[in-house]
This record gives structure tokens, sequence and C-alpha cells, in this order.
């Protein structure tokens, strides 16, 4: 009784973890045929050529027909087939068919990362200076620049902002509203500066603090009104600012710093457009109201944050 039910199995490869046991692979159907074809034959042959030494005859030309088929173009394309399927690989003084292909693994090698090698050109940009970034990489010295100079717009609109706060929260100015605006507005310009110098130290930069210029204390005006005018000077900075902010974007590409670029995009531009919609709203109300009663009514919304932009 055959060892397998499919012939063609016998002449699979072990699997090379377990030897005991075989790859089962699907096989077309004209080759498995082949296989039982010879595995018949074989058989055939065998049997008529031990009756007939049995009687003394001998079947030397049977053997040669056997022998013959074996050559035959027909077999020599199925075992062509096999060995494609399953290049050779040496088990003592014989050769077995592998499951693996080495020649095509070695193929795949020669394609692979070499990171020890794509390392070594990096490795040379490492400074050795002990006051060199060891962080910097692709982060021009314009850029670090204006940077910086962003860093001291936003300190110096916090400083101006910070002002007009201790002008409202006078005694004798008194509006709470105004004063609470403003000074969330100057931390909220602080905190913008604080973030630049994070990101400046983070890409490899120094930062550079500039001098301030001395704000105004007094914000009164004689036809417009302190909350007004002080309102209208806060929309001019938030513009002023956004100019720079846009400036800062222009040089970042100009560089390809695609990492500033999305920095400025997507921590300044979109937050700064909504300060001024919302600045632009308050100045078209105060406007409206006037200086008398309306900018104290006005006051008292800022200070419960009824006001919505």
């Amino acid at each position: 009784m055959p060892l397998f039910s499919n012939p063609a199995q016998a002449f699979l490869p072990t699997h090379p973890l377990c030897p005991s046991s075989r790859s089962v692979v699907s096989l077309p159907l004209s080759l498995t045929l082949s296989f039982k074809m010879l595995v018949s034959l074989s058989s055939s042959a065998s049997a008529i050529s031990q009756k007939a030494s049995g009687h003394g005859f001998s079947l030397s030309s049977s053997t040669s027909m056997f022998n013959a088929s074996l050559n035959s173009k027909k077999w020599r394309r199925t075992s062509s087939f096999v060995r494609g399927l399953y290049p050779k690989r040496s088990v003592g003084n014989g050769a077995l068919v592998s499951a693996s292909n080495e020649d095509n693994h070695s193929l795949t090698l020669d394609m692979v990362f070499e990171p020890f090698e794509e390392v070594k050109k990096e490795l040379l940009l490492v400074p050795d200076n002990p006051q060199a970034s060891l962080a910097r990489q692709k982060y021009t010295d314009q850029c670090e620049a204006i940077v910086n100079e962003q860093i001291n717009v936003e300190y110096n609109v916090s400083y101006v902002y910070h002002a007009i706060y201790t002008y409202f929260d006078r005694d004798n100015v008194a509006l709470k509203g105004f004063a609470k605006f403003f000074k969330d507005s100057s931390k909220e310009e602080r905190q913008h500066a604080e973030k630049l110098m994070e990101y400046q130290n983070k890409r490899g930069g120094k930062v550079r603090l500039q001098s301030m210029t001395m704000p105004s204390s007094e914000f009164d005006h004689a036809e417009k009104g302190d909350a007004l005018h002080s309102m209208e000077l806060a929309l001019s900075l938030e513009k002023l600012n956004n100019e720079k902010l846009l400036n800062l974007h222009r040089i970042a590409n100009e560089n390809n710093d695609v990492n500033l670029v999305d920095f400025v995009e997507s921590e300044f531009l979109t937050e700064q457009a909504e300060a001024i919609k919302k600045i632009s709203e308050y100045v078209a109300q105060l406007r409206r109201v006037g200086k008398g009663v309306g900018v104290w009514h006005f006051d008292q919304m800022l200070l419960h944050d009824v006001v919505t932009a």
C-alpha cells in the first residue's frame, strides 16, 4: 500500500525544521498524472521482470524501454518543472529538493536598508564643540533669527496689553471688564513668546531676548474715549502681529523648513485670524454705544464673559 495518497508527494521536500514531515504542495493535474504513470509503469516492470526471471527469461529490452521513457522529452519537461519549483540542496551523497529559495533570498538581501552604512555620513555632522547644539538639523541661521524676532514681537505686544490692563484697573477709571480682557490678552501673548522659545531650543537654536519699548501709560482719547481707543489699538497690534507671523511663515518656506512652517500654521495663524475677528467686532460694537453709559454696560459684559465674537 503506498505511503502517500498522491504519488507526487513522495518527491516533495521535507520541512527544514521537521525532517520527518513533508511539505504538502498542490501540483498541477498533469504533473500528478505523470507521477502516477511513472509509479504504475515502474511497478508493472518490476512484477514482469520478477516473473520472467523465475522462468529463465531476460527483459533487458523492457528495461531499456523504461529507461528510454525516463529520458523522454515529456518527462524531462516535468522534472524541469519540479526543479524550477524547488532548487536542490545537498544531503550526504544525494540531492534533495529544498523549499527555500536561497537565490531569491540573496537577491533580497542586496536591497535591504543598511543603517550602519547610511548613518556614517550623519555621524560626521555631529559637532564635537561642547557649545554647539547636538539636536540642530537643517535649521538655518535665518530661521533662527526670525524666530527670535517673533519672540520679541510677542513680548512687546504683551507688554502693551499689560499697560492697558493697569490703566483700566485704576480707581478713577474702574472698568474691570476691560482690565480683565487686556490682562488675559497680555498673558496669552506672553505664552506665545514662551512657546516660540521652547521651539527655538527644540530645533537647536539660541534664544536671544531683545529690548522692549516702554509703552504709554495713558490711553484716554478726547474724541473716541478710552474704551474704543484701547480696543482699536489692540486691533492694530493683532494685525501687526499677524503680518510678522506671515513673514516668519514666508522665510520658513524659502528655507524649505517644513517643520517650522507646520509649527507656525498649526500654533499661530488660525488663532491669530480668530483674534482679529473677535476684536474687530468689539470695535464695531463700541462705536455703536458711544462714550456714555453704553461703555459701562459693555464693560460688564466683558467682566462676566457675556460678550461673544
